[in-house]
């Protein structure tokens, strides 16, 4: 009897137990509520600060005729039948979670949804060719509208970083450069690609897109955790829901609102965005340290909208003297970048100029007139590395560095390169060999640093190796065996020794030349001073000292007058003016530049090459000197 009646009782107990068990994962998906709701940073973007982004303010038009409250009644019916009519692969299903989010984007953050409309003009399609690059869905191109509320320089309170939002190990774990002057989670192309890789790798992990998002914001560690908790293999993101983080439950929900709002804000009154004028943008490399204050003096472009296309420089620096980088400009400024390339390095070069020497306790390091002046050295006999390099303040690893030594060991007669900052007269013009303007020694003790007989001209700013070749009527292959340079590359304030009994003019009867001969060249859409300058052979500095131009901005129909420049002919003589070269295995566009005596600019300008890239057999037009 006792038996049959514990068998009842456990029987009922079993009864019992199966009416309250855990509604099904298909149930829960509709049916789930949740009392803590923790919402994402991005709700808490400054829409005023936004509404400042140089972006919205020149190429989006909001819409300022929308309602300010959504007065449209919508009932559950229709928010499950519009989530159902979005033309995605990841499931979005309607429970009073995501109503909440979508109450919040279309209630409460209806400014910040027309103000994300505007800024997706630019950069959903950034976020399309990423996904569509590695085949994901292409509704996750709005994962960034919950991440960072589309600011390239949204940073969360634990340090995410980005559209994307990715933690500094994650953003180095993928591949992402993150140092003190480039950032590239806040470059909207390369953080893009990388967060498709990463979501790809995230949803072969689990098999599941609302797993795979869930993880994406919290780490697959809490996922795996909450799929253990909640026992019975469930892979599931709805039926392992509270065993989440409080914060990553409220993702995929929000996840779903935001695919809901980007969609159907007109049907809550929300404003669309219009574009004012198209943006159509293309890329250059850059190997040069280059500063935006300088592309923008130079091409005139603004640079808060160099800012808005290069996110990821923090300082304004591109620091292409490390490794190239790439810098996004307007399509149309792309060629005038090019051809000015020279022009951009050189302005205001020392301004930007970073010492790589500096001598203790010398009260001259405080002097803004400091330039890199670049001096040659004879070696005596008995002389060492080190007591040359303690003769002009500079360490022997310097010294060997640039002079390509890879041993201490010198002999006499050596010519050793020493680069030093001096106070340079920015009055003063060239100057011949009496005024000591460079250190050459000879001290009897081998063959001399410069020509025998040199003249010696000061570099301006905006003057190239070339500028000052064709000046003097010389090669820039002689300038640079008579001054020992590796390369083509010159700093203003620089001298340059110049063989007379080689020059065929003077700097005397060149200026001569400039006060009997003016031309009057009217400006065309598209050139900059730069450009003009290398047209007629003169520099930069000396069109703006004969027009009165402080800065560079010039525009389409003003008349320049060019004192004693002569435009290039553009008929036989322009096609005498090159060379055939032939690639050959292993080259580069430097490498070759340097073996035929001009600079990778060049090289680039004749062939129209925006990068680096050249391949092996590739002809090559390289310019004479």
């Amino acid at each position: 009897m006792k038996r049959r009646l514990l068998l009842a009782l456990v029987l009922l107990a079993g009864a019992g137990s199966a009416a309250f068990a855990r509604p099904t994962v298909l149930t829960l998906k509709e049916s789930i509520q949740d009392s803590t709701i923790i919402y994402p940073e991005s709700f808490e973007t400054d829409t005023q600060k936004l509404l400042e982004n140089w972006y919205l303010k020149n190429y989006a038009v909001l819409d300022e005729d929308s309602e300010a409250e959504a007065d449209v009644p919508t009932t559950k019916e229709e928010f499950i039948e519009r989530l159902q009519n979005l033309p995605t692969v990841i499931e979005m299903p309607y429970n009073q979670v995501v109503r909440s989010y979508i109450d919040m984007y279309t209630q409460r953050r209806r400014a910040l949804v027309e103000e994300m409309l505007g800024l997706g003009l630019y950069y959903m399609p950034i976020f399309e060719q990423a996904l569509e690059k590695e085949g994901l869905p292409l509704e996750l191109k709005y994962l960034p509208v919950i991440e960072s509320a589309l600011n390239p320089d949204a940073v969360s309170r634990a340090g995410a970083t980005g559209l994307w939002q990715f933690m500094l190990s994650t953003a180095k774990g993928l591949g992402l450069e993150v140092n003190s002057l480039v950032d590239e989670r806040r470059d909207p192309i390369r953080s893009s690609e990388m967060a498709a890789k990463y979501l790809k790798q995230l949803y072969d992990m689990y098999g599941d897109w609302s797993l795979a998002i869930a993880s994406y914001n919290c780490g697959p560690g809490n996922v795996n955790k909450a799929m253990r908790r909640a026992g019975g293999g469930k892979k599931d993101f709805w039926d392992i829901y509270f065993y989440l983080p409080a914060e990553t439950r409220g993702y995929v929900p929000a996840f779903i609102a935001a695919n809901y709002v980007m969609t159907y804000y007109q049907d809550h009154n929300i404003g669309k965005a219009l574009a004012s004028r198209p943006v159509l943008t293309d890329t250059v490399m850059v190997d040069e340290r280059v500063h935006f204050n300088q592309v923008s003096s130079v091409l005139n472009i603004p640079v808060e909208e160099l800012r808005v296309l290069n996110p990821q420089y923090r300082r304004d620096i591109i620091p292409g003297d490390i490794h190239p980088y790439s810098l996004t400009l307007p399509s149309q400024q792309i060629y005038s970048y090019i051809v000015s390339e020279d022009s951009i390095v050189g302005r205001d070069a020392s301004l930007y100029a970073r010492r790589s020497e500096v001598t203790p306790g010398n009260e001259d390091n405080l002097s803004g007139d400091k330039k890199l002046v670049t001096k040659y050295h004879v070696v005596k006999r008995g002389e060492t590395i080190s007591k040359i390099a303690r003769r002009y303040g500079v360490s022997t690893t310097s010294l060997k560095r640039w002079n390509g030594l890879r041993s201490n060991r010198i002999k006499r007669g050596q010519r050793l390169k020493i680069n030093t900052y001096e106070t340079v007269d920015d009055n003063a013009e060239e100057l011949d060999e009496k005024s000591g303007a460079v250190e050459a020694v000879a001290e009897n003790s081998g063959k001399s640093a410069a020509p025998e007989n040199a003249v010696y001209h000061k570099v301006r700013r905006g003057e190239t190796l070339s500028s000052i070749a064709e000046k003097y009527g010389v090669t820039v292959s002689n300038l640079r065996e008579w001054n020992g340079l590796s390369s083509s590359s010159i700093n203003a304030g620089q001298r340059l020794a110049v063989d007379s009994s080689v020059a065929k003019k003077s700097p005397a009867k060149s200026s001569k030349q400039s006060a009997s001969s003016t031309t009057t060249h009217k400006v065309r859409r598209g050139e900059t001073l730069g450009s003009i300058a290398e047209k007629y052979g003169v520099s930069v500095s000396d069109l703006r000292e004969w027009n009165g131009i402080t800065g560079s901005n010039i525009k389409a129909g003003q008349k320049l007058i060019v004192k004693g420049g002569a435009a290039k002919s553009s008929g036989k003589s322009k096609k005498s003016s090159y060379i055939t070269y032939t690639v050959k295995s292993g080259e580069t566009l430097g490498g070759i530049a340097e073996r035929n005596g001009t600079t990778a600019a060049a090289i680039r300008r004749a062939n129209g090459i925006k990068g680096s890239m050249i391949r092996v057999g590739q002809k090559l037009k390289i310019p004479r000197n």
